[in-house]
């Protein structure tokens, strides 16, 4: 197929050119224009925060996504590289990084001065130029703008959407999650690369199987504590771009810093895991970090913003070292739950005798408008139904319940849940008649059921 494509486009083999520039010289191009450009744009104007969120999010994604991109490119043959020193699986670490620039960190600023589409266009012509004109360090082969265009679709495309979006605040909960993602690769995914401590053909099903269980069990606080931030924060973890509101529930009810214990945590499963002691410097530098950089810049923040609420919070959680029941000034909670449902009751006499911390149950009728599932409810008016709110509400018991809400909440979990209790018959039904005033009994009976879902 490889050959067909060739012949189809002979225009897109390129002619070599009669003398090349020497490789030491290639390389130093390649590595300072697009640093010093990214230079020249922060002190035209010094970016502002989200402008820095942007850079770093860009920039993650764009290094994250170009590692595989070249290694499939040398198997398929769309370039090749011949250089000698700071090559890291036959790909050069300096061309690597000035490449990650160019597609993350530099776009995302000059996002001021153009708009995507264009800028996208305009670096992609760009590439296209330049990539001939880097040989003797790579040599093309006759596919080679197959490869390129894959890597403005997978790599420049999407790591200047994350820069757009994170500049204007747009869509929190895509942005956490995919810096969820570009955590675990830039933190776990990479260092076992670079060990060669990723599980090989060798490695049995059952140790892979293990190691994956123990992995999600330790990631589940900080992938929920992520998802706090962006769900009643309005923010991300980044210190950039970070919530509006100050974080006491989900895992921050229980510890101070749950992201940085899950990375700490994720390192001492690997080490034994893996084998390779040095996995344990990573969670000396994870710890070194919280209780360091982040406990006196983002400590100093929250304390600037947030005064004596941060402080009571501070004063009620460890910083490492979890609460097994939630602190009693976290961020409240309603749980609205059917009064003459037999099953409903029974659900929320369960919560009610294991004393709830910061949780109220109320009658499903006494709410304001017509609920259709069991309904969880903030002060600030955020809202959970069905599994989502059973899961809200086990946050409210201990650390173990916590755990299995976070795990029901996660997505895919949450609606295979949700679609199987529907299908046993907790679908949803008002809990009232339409029209009738809030906490009249009309309408009990067609409610009674809604906190099955």
């Amino acid at each position: 197929m490889d050959a067909a494509l060739a012949a189809a486009f002979p225009a897109v083999l390129p002619a070599a050119p009669a003398v090349g520039l020497p490789a030491t010289l290639v390389r130093g191009i390649g590595l300072f224009v697009p640093l010093l450009a990214l230079v020249g744009l922060c002190l035209w104007r010094v970016p502002r925060p989200r402008e820095t969120a942007a850079m770093l999010v860009a920039g993650a994604w764009a290094l994250l996504t170009l590692v595989p991109l070249n290694l499939y490119a040398l198997h398929a043959g769309w370039w090749s590289f011949h250089a000698e020193g700071a090559v890291w699986l036959g790909v050069p670490v300096d061309l690597l990084l000035a490449w990650a620039v160019l597609w993350g960190a530099l776009p995302a600023l000059m996002l001021r001065l153009l708009p995507v589409p264009l800028l996208t266009g305009l670096l992609v012509w760009v590439d296209v130029i330049v990539m001939p004109l880097a040989e003797p360090v790579v040599v093309l082969g006759p596919l080679w703008l197959l490869g390129e265009f894959t890597g403005s679709a997978l790599c420049l495309i999407p790591a200047l959407l994350l820069a757009y979006w994170t500049r204007v605040g747009q869509l929190v909960h895509a942005r956490t999650w995919a810096q969820a993602a570009l955590v675990f690769g830039l933190m776990v995914v990479l260092p076992l690369t670079a060990l060669d401590a990723l599980p090989g053909p060798g490695t049995g099903s059952d140790t892979v199987f293990v190691a994956a269980q123990l992995l999600a069990l330790v990631c589940l606080p900080g992938l929920a504590a992520a998802r706090e931030f962006a769900r009643v924060g309005g923010g991300t973890p980044l210190p950039f771009d970070p919530p509006s509101r100050l974080v006491t529930s989900g895992p921050y009810a229980y510890l101070r810093n749950p992201m940085q214990s899950t990375i700490a945590a994720v390192y001492l499963v690997l080490a034994p895991l893996t084998g390779n002691p040095w996995l344990l410097l990573g969670a000396l530098v994870a710890l070194a970090y919280g209780a360091g950089f982040a406990a006196w810049h983002e400590g100093g923040r929250l304390r600037e913003a947030f005064g004596r609420d941060w402080e009571a919070y501070r004063a009620g959680v460890r910083p490492w070292l979890p609460r097994w029941r939630p602190w009693p000034g976290r961020t409240p909670g309603v749980l609205y739950v059917a009064a003459d449902c037999d099953m409903c009751r029974g659900l929320g006499d369960w919560l009610t005798v294991r004393a709830p911390v910061a949780l109220e149950r109320r009658p499903a009728s006494e709410h304001p408008e017509v609920l259709y599932r069991l309904t969880y409810q903030t002060p600030d008016g955020l809202r959970w139904s069905g599994v989502s709110a059973l899961a809200r509400a086990l946050e409210h018991l201990h650390l173990g319940w916590a755990f299995t809400g976070w795990a029901i909440d996660l997505p895919g979990v949450r609606h295979l849940a949700q679609l199987c209790a529907d299908a046993l018959g907790a679908g949803p039904r008002p809990s009232r008649e339409p029209g009738a005033e809030p906490g009249s009994g009309e309408g009990a009976r067609a409610g009674g059921d809604e906190a099955r879902g």
